[in-house]
């Protein structure tokens, strides 16, 4: 059984920051694409961030571009996401999510196979 846990989460004020990470186990990630999706209270759920784990490039979404780093470790089948800069609107539960495909890069959360329980991360104004 695959499992993706997140950590990390929290509640922050506007212009603070936050690491999220996404522990996996049972998952050999070898060309997968990790991604870091977020969904907000009536919205659809959106791809935030990507990284290919084999080489680590990377795809951001245009609200995260500049102020969102993610990145991988090998050695401890982890992935983050640094948030810098944050606003209330990022305010959501964060998904981190493995695309098995070998597709790159994909960003409808359709394409993703296996999930975590999601964080929740608050932005106050």
């Amino acid at each position: 059984q695959v499992q993706l846990v997140e950590s990390g989460g929290g509640l922050v004020q506007a212009g603070g920051s936050l690491r999220l990470a996404c522990a996996a186990s049972r998952l050999t990630f070898s060309n997968y694409a990790m991604g870091w999706f977020r969904q907000a209270p009536g919205k659809e759920r959106e791809l935030v961030a990507a990284i290919r784990w084999s080489d680590g490039k990377t795809a951001y979404a245009d609200a995260a571009k500049g102020r969102f780093t993610i990145s991988r470790d090998y050695a401890k089948n982890t992935m983050y996401l640094q948030m810098n800069s944050l606003k209330p609107e990022d305010t959501a539960v964060y998904y981190c999510a493995a695309d098995t495909s070998g597709l790159w890069v994909r960003a409808s959360s359709n394409y993703y196979h296996y999930w975590g329980q999601g964080t929740q991360v608050t932005v106050s104004s």
